[in-house]
């Protein structure tokens, strides 16, 4: 199971997660991915969703045309975990390849 990351390694990690920001309230992380249409964001929000199954963890999300916003939070912990961190690196992965 899951733990709720420290706050001073969630500040270190997200230093490392360019464009990540915490969410208010802290629990959970949030980044919003413009592409350059809505193929290429439903491309994105398909691998993505299909990481989020391996993991059995899933994301809240929003899609508009070429944007989208998503946010990874543990709610059975109230906040950001190492899970969500994990998943948070794998879409920049994503959009990297």
């Amino acid at each position: 199971m899951p733990e709720l990351i420290a706050q001073e390694e969630l500040d270190a990690a997200l230093r490392d997660l360019d464009g990540w920001g915490l969410v208010e309230g802290g629990t959970g992380i949030e980044k919003e991915f413009l592409f350059k249409g809505f193929s290429a964001a439903f491309g994105f929000i398909s691998r993505v969703a299909l990481a989020a199954e391996r993991h059995n963890h899933h994301p809240e999300w929003s899609n508009v045309y070429n944007r989208v916003i998503i946010r990874w939070t543990t709610h059975s912990k109230g906040g950001v975990t190492d899970l969500d961190l994990k998943l948070a690196r794998i879409c920049e992965r994503i959009v990297a390849a």
